[in-house]
């Protein structure tokens, strides 16, 4: 996402830099060919990247590891990105909240706005998660996201629901913006079922239900499992999670025996759509309570395939409200195997509701945001914030 919305800022006009980690995100660790430096440059047309070390820690278990991490890594970006000459505005990206102080100190040392675009809401999602209690950790994590707020001159979210969160917070509805994160219908659209993928994995000629994404602390997956336990009478239907995280080991337990599930590795970025296009029905699940702190933002990659959504989310969710209004796919309640079993066998019922529902998505995604309409909302942010008087970070 943000590659795409520099390079469309380049296409603008504009110059830019780019603090960011070493490749290191698909094996949470720095991939070959990067590793023994703390960091290194790259030059392009429109400007420089400087990539850092992550400090990555593999077991996302671990929170102080973690946490001594992100810190770490954003006290050297802060560092990196507070040097140099004036620019018209700072855009400081999270989760991690660490990174919202880096913004701040390379605002104020260059004399700009800063921007704080908040993807997930933290220190919420943990707390929903039951993954931070009560406790010191908690405490100064609520306190850095409030000085993260207080700091910044326009906070981003993707969401009205998210928005609501976060001027509860802040005290200043006028603060925060919606801007929601695009998709590219040029890149991904409908294909062909029966394709590579199906092949390479074994899915040929089968009805697949699919989770593609993160497999983290935030999807509710072991319903999709009991879902496929409770599915093994229909011999034609397949569930596939493709991805990796650090909930897919306990999920390849509880799997065992139950011939109907595959498990797909994370696939190289260039392989979404065919990804995307060998599922009938795409599941997007969220823990009870994530769906006001957290957008999925594959839900529109999803859409734009032309594929039916199976929501398990809160109701009345961003997510919810999307699927019935665009009449999508079905939503059910978060966390609830039944309900997701019952939707699978209404849609699987029914071939005709499957293809309009995949209709449905694709008119719906063709008139949402592009990349190049969410870079000119960013463009025009921080000219207003310039024009501003006294504007700057505080």
């Amino acid at each position: 996402m943000i590659t795409r919305i520099v390079e469309e800022l380049a296409q603008r006009g504009h110059s830019l830099e780019v603090i960011t980690t070493l490749p290191w995100y698909l094996h949470h660790r720095v991939e070959p060919g990067f590793e023994g430096r703390t960091f290194r440059y790259e030059d392009t047309p429109w400007g420089r990247i400087t990539r850092i070390n992550p400090f990555a820690v593999s077991d996302k278990s671990k929170l102080v590891q973690r946490a001594g991490a992100f810190a770490a890594f954003s006290a050297i970006a802060g560092a990196f990105a507070a040097r140099g000459g004036p620019v018209n505005g700072v855009l400081a990206v999270s989760p991690p909240l660490t990174l919202g102080m880096s913004g701040w100190a390379a605002a104020k040392r260059r004399g700009c706005p800063l921007v704080f675009n908040v993807q997930d809401i933290y220190p919420d999602v943990v707390v929903e998660l039951g993954v931070l209690r009560p406790g010191l950790l908690l405490t100064a994590t609520s306190k850095l996201e409030a000085f993260c707020y207080e700091h910044a001159d326009a906070v981003t979210v993707l969401s009205e629901d998210l928005k609501q969160n976060v001027a509860h917070k802040t005290g200043e509805p006028g603060k925060v913006r919606v801007i929601p994160n695009f998709v590219d219908i040029d890149a991904i659209r409908p294909g062909p079922r029966e394709n590579g993928y199906r092949q390479e994995f074994g899915l040929q000629n089968k009805l697949v239900i699919m989770y593609a994404g993160n497999v983290g602390f935030s999807q509710a997956l072991m319903p999709m499992l009991e879902a496929a336990a409770a599915l093994t009478d229909e011999p034609d239907v397949a569930f596939v999670i493709n991805g990796g995280g650090v909930a897919r080991p306990e999920l390849e337990r509880a799997a065992l025996g139950l011939p109907n599930v595959r498990f797909v590795d994370m696939q190289p970025a260039g392989r979404l759509a065919e990804v995307l296009n060998a599922a009938d029905i795409h599941l997007v699940p969220l823990k009870r309570g994530l769906a006001h702190a957290s957008v999925p933002s594959k839900t529109y990659s999803i859409l734009a395939a032309g594929r039916p959504l199976l929501a398990s989310v809160d109701a009345e969710s961003e997510v919810a409200r999307l699927v019935e209004n665009a009449g999508c796919g079905i939503a059910v309640a978060p966390e609830d195997a039944e309900s997701i079993t019952k939707a699978i066998r209404r849609l699987i019922e029914s071939p005709d509701m499957l293809r309009m529902m995949g209709e449905a998505a694709r008119h719906f995604v063709e008139n949402w945001v592009s990349p190049s309409a969410v870079a000119q909302a960013y463009e025009e942010l921080f000219r207003e914030l310039e024009a501003h008087p006294g504007g700057g970070a505080r």
